[in-house]
């Protein structure tokens, strides 16, 4: 048997209820890249004029775009919520990042821009989908670990794009990412360690941040880099919201605590 680095291997079992699979060439990649994406049930073309908020969620390292799905059941989390009347219908694409190595983090890297692919080409692919041609009411961003980095970061730099952010477990700290990656990163074309920077950016768009919730497990070797991360927020009179909660890093955590995401997001919605 080939012996990999890492392996990982979708669990029996996930009902694939209400998920549509997308496989594009992006420009912004240079590459074919894929998408799982959520649609709520009984939405159909004819009711695409009604249109819904879409959610970019963001996988970690070693991780592809069906580890939301078929590791963390994010479908049916979501679909439990809706069908529950805790939050009205809400679209989620899960991207991969790229495939580069055992993560890309979410950046520049020297043969594609995974920012651009992110913020812009996954919800623009997503319109190819009939029921979603019309558009997204709004935007939101999270995710978890190397994909908790992601969305802080891309969630604050791009902030004019975005209506909330959130954050599981999250890798607050560039250099925490070397922490689970075999590959070096020097790949990644970083303009400054400011540009990488998740509390540089949140500062600097203070102003017009949209709101912000991170949230990480007390037995999660991230927990300082989380807990650093809002003490810097609450020195600098940053509004956002931050949780701890049982558990380490690992996936029962996060399929529990997605839970406080969906939750967040809505809200946001519901004051629109």
């Amino acid at each position: 048997m080939t012996d990999f680095h890492t392996v990982k291997i979708s669990d029996p079992g996930i009902e694939a209820t209400d998920l549509r699979f997308i496989t594009v060439k992006s420009k912004a990649l240079k590459r074919r890249a894929d998408v799982t994406v959520f649609l709520p049930p009984h939405l159909s073309e004819s009711d695409a004029s009604g249109k819904l908020p879409l959610v970019i969620l963001l996988h970690g390292v070693y991780g592809s775009h069906w580890d939301w799905s078929f590791k963390g059941r994010a479908h049916l989390t979501a679909l439990d919520m809706i069908e529950q009347g805790e939050i009205g219908p809400t679209v989620i694409a899960m991207p991969s990042d790229s495939l580069w190595g055992d993560g890309s983090g979410y950046l520049e890297l020297t043969f594609g821009n995974v920012e651009d692919w992110v913020v812009n080409e996954v919800p623009h692919c997503c319109l190819h989908l009939p029921e979603l041609s019309q558009g997204f009411t709004s935007l939101y961003i999270a995710g978890l670990s190397m994909g908790g980095y992601g969305a802080l970061r891309l969630g604050a730099k791009f902030c004019q794009r975005f209506s909330g952010i959130s954050g599981h477990s999250s890798a607050t700290d560039f250099k925490a990412l070397d922490d689970f990656v075999e590959d070096p990163l020097d790949p990644h074309r970083i303009n400054s360690l400011e540009d990488a920077d998740v509390f540089y950016w949140i500062n600097k768009h203070r102003s017009d941040l949209p709101p912000l919730r991170f949230d990480c497990g007390i037995d999660d070797p991230l927990i300082d880099g989380n807990r650093k991360l809002h003490a810097k927020l609450e020195e600098a009179g940053i509004e956002h919201q931050y949780q701890e909660f049982p558990g380490a890093h690992e996936w029962p955590y996060w399929t529990e605590h997605l839970r406080e995401t969906l939750l967040f997001f809505d809200r946001i919605e519901k004051t629109k």
